[in-house]
């Protein structure tokens, strides 16, 4: 009984955490299921289920046009993160040198910086490399600023991992390439799942770089296309929510979902690392 008691303010604590992030959702569902005449404000629930405002949202906002352009953008993300990462983290874990243990401590240390402090000098290279306007600059972009954690999560990881399993794969006559992809690679399905879960919802929603690098209508990303759809129409929230709420859908269903991956690669690589 005391053990329970105890708990208590844990709970009412993670309850209240809870409820101040459902709140904001909550409005946001309720607004895009009103009609533009339905005055009763963001608390009550409407009056009728206006269901016109995602159509409207959908055309106007040219979300279609949106949705492909960032799904490129993030699906390029991942691979280049997922694999470019997971290759870093091998020699980083196996070999801990001196050197390796610097080269990580700095990629680790990247984290930390803001990405949009360097977005001056950023730009001029985009210019230069002739990566404005293009799938390819956004996802070196992208991938770039995603890396560090990347690194940090599998590294964690393939530490955990036993090395017996790399002399097993090279006296079957794998390099060490061969083995990280044949043997150690197909290991790291939870920790992978939590880069795309991580990675993903970070590359869906990067609003920034987006808006210095994308700058020709048929490149806008989701968010850039929200944002200016709610710049257009800011005396009609209702579409505007709608268009937010269709925008955030694929990221909700993906973590929840996926959530036990999540939770449990966050937690696991950074114990590990």
């Amino acid at each position: 009984m005391r053990r329970r008691s105890r708990h208590i303010p844990t709970r009412v604590i993670l309850s209240l955490v809870t409820l101040l992030y459902l709140v904001p959702f909550y409005i946001l569902v309720n607004m895009s299921l009103k009609s533009v005449q339905d005055m009763s404000g963001i608390w009550a629930l409407p009056q009728k289920v206006y269901l016109q405002n995602f159509a409207t949202a959908w055309n106007n906002a040219h979300l279609l046009r949106a949705f492909r352009n960032t799904l490129i953008i993030t699906l390029g993300t991942l691979a280049t993160v997922i694999t470019l990462g997971a290759l870093a983290a091998y020699p980083l874990s196996r070999y801990r040198t001196r050197l390796n243990r610097l080269v990580y401590g700095f990629i680790v240390s990247l984290i930390i910086v803001p990405s949009l402090s360097i977005s001056v000098p950023l730009y001029k290279i985009m210019v230069n490399i002739k990566a404005i306007n293009s799938y390819w600059g956004m996802i070196l972009v992208t991938s770039t600023f995603q890396m560090p954690i990347v690194v940090f999560l599998y590294t964690g990881f393939i530490t955990a991992v036993p090395r017996e399993l790399d002399e097993a794969g090279m006296i079957d006559g794998l390099t060490p390439i061969g083995t990280f992809f044949h043997v150690i690679l197909p290991l790291l399905k939870v920790p992978t799942i939590s880069v795309a879960i991580f990675c993903g919802q970070a590359a869906w929603n990067e609003y920034g770089f987006s808006l210095f690098f994308l700058q020709m209508d048929t490149m806008k990303t989701v968010t850039i296309s929200i944002a200016g759809y709610y710049t257009e129409n800011s005396a009609h929230l209702e579409c505007v929510a709608a268009g937010c709420l269709i925008a955030v859908l694929p990221l909700i269903i993906l973590f929840f979902s996926m959530q036990k991956y999540f939770v449990k690669g966050i937690t696991d690589g950074a114990i590990k690392a």
